[in-house]
């Protein structure tokens, strides 16, 4: 079997296992929140994916593998028409298939964000403009020969272009929703206990499976070394950060909190994203290590002191942490950083690169989101959210009583 073959092959299986990740993104965000909105959380879900591939196939990929016009956006290749038999050194097929699953990714970190006090249709609003023009164009920007690519910034499997980029959004959407009903009494946040923080462990750790298809197969070759490396590093930073987690809460607050350490996991996950295959096994443990105790650190300040109610998390897992890790590719890459003897030139275009995606990201999500509000409205009234979105938007219930 030749490589094309074998790596064609490669590249659907760490697509599939890309896709499943959307049951664990699901699972954390239902059991983080509370039961009476269970079902609006899971076809917030469902409907993330649908409307992600889909537009991605319409739209997305031109934009972001299209024939480059100045760096800023792709221009062809619009419903894959006129496609290439193959692309990235594999079947078109294969690679497609594996972008389409990581557009959906990035969109569905938002979701967790402003749970249980968002309209459904202002969300679907939300994640149909964010696959057109978010996600595809900073994609191009890094991945697609835009500018921030030709100017050496380095994002190995989307550390920012999937993960800081969706937690950027997440920022700006809870910010214009504002925080659920209770969550702040006399100017102190009050603590909104998810309804089942077994099922966000299932989901944590079908994430967890999901991203050895998410790094590993950003090779897209099964035969490079890389690509287990790339294993190992992700395997080794989920690990650490959640110890690390699970140590530090235990310090800070008298316990070792479980959603924070489940948390954890995903911090060092994330964390490990841009620079998998670049950094060596010690690097991957301290990256994993800073991630885990940054994470805990972000949420109380975003909770207690921006007063931004995120029920997941999603900020400090996934925007924190996604620019953080894509930072230290500058340190730690064994080949170029600065603790690698490589010079300050990797770090100043990694900070340069996250910094540019951020604000880009903020200014059109803001920009989406202030719309939405203005117009339909972001935020559901004040029945729905003390009975509960399920009953009254989808007309059933998740947990039937007996």
């Amino acid at each position: 079997m030749s490589d094309y073959i074998l790596n064609s092959m490669w590249v659907l299986i760490a697509s599939v296992l890309v896709f499943l990740m959307h049951a664990g993104f699901s699972m954390v965000e239902v059991g983080f929140t509370q039961s009476k909105n269970a079902v609006n959380i899971i076809m917030k879900n469902f409907v993330t994916v649908a409307i992600g591939v889909t537009i991605y196939f319409a739209i997305g990929f031109a934009f972001m593998y299209g024939k480059d016009a100045g760096g800023i956006i792709g221009t062809n290749l619009f419903f894959l028409v006129n496609k290439p038999e193959s692309m990235g050194g594999v079947m078109f097929e294969s690679y497609f298939f594996f972008q389409a699953i990581f557009a959906a990714t990035c969109v569905t970190i938002v979701s967790g964000a402003v749970a249980e006090r968002t309209k459904f249709n202002a969300y679907v609003i939300f994640c149909v403009l964010a696959v057109i023009v978010i996600y595809p164009v900073i994609g191009h920007w890094i991945w697609g020969g835009g500018f921030l690519q030709k100017f050496g910034f380095t994002d190995f499997a989307g550390g920012t272009a999937v993960h800081a980029v969706g937690g950027f959004c997440a920022l700006v959407g809870a910010k214009l929703v504002g925080p659920r009903k209770g969550k702040y009494r006399n100017n102190k946040a009050t603590a909104i206990p998810g309804h089942n923080i077994p099922l966000a462990a299932l989901g944590v750790l079908i994430l967890w499976f999901g991203w050895f298809g998410f790094n590993p197969g950003s090779t897209l070759d099964i035969t490079s070394p890389s690509t287990l490396h790339a294993a190992i590093t992700t395997l080794l930073s989920g690990s650490i950060a959640t110890i690390a987690a699970l140590v530090f809460s235990k310090i800070k607050y008298g316990k070792p909190d479980a959603g924070l350490t489940l948390n954890g996991a995903l911090a060092g996950l994330v964390g490990i994203t841009a620079g998998a295959s670049m950094v060596d096994y010690t690097g991957a443990l301290i990256i994993g290590t800073i991630c885990g105790v940054m994470m805990v650190l972000s949420v109380e300040f975003i909770d207690q002191k921006l007063k931004i109610d995120d029920p997941v998390g999603a900020i400090s897992v996934h925007g924190l942490c996604g620019a953080l890790g894509t930072i230290f590719v500058g340190l730690f890459s064994v080949t170029e950083g600065l603790f690698y003897g490589g010079g300050i030139s990797l770090l100043g275009k990694q900070i340069v690169g996250v910094a540019i995606c951020a604000a880009v990201a903020m200014t059109i999500s803001f920009v989406i989101f202030y719309t939405i509000k203005k117009t339909i409205g972001l935020r559901i009234d004040k029945e729905m959210e003390d009975d509960g979105i399920d009953k009254i938007e989808h007309g059933i219930s998740a947990y039937i009583s007996l």
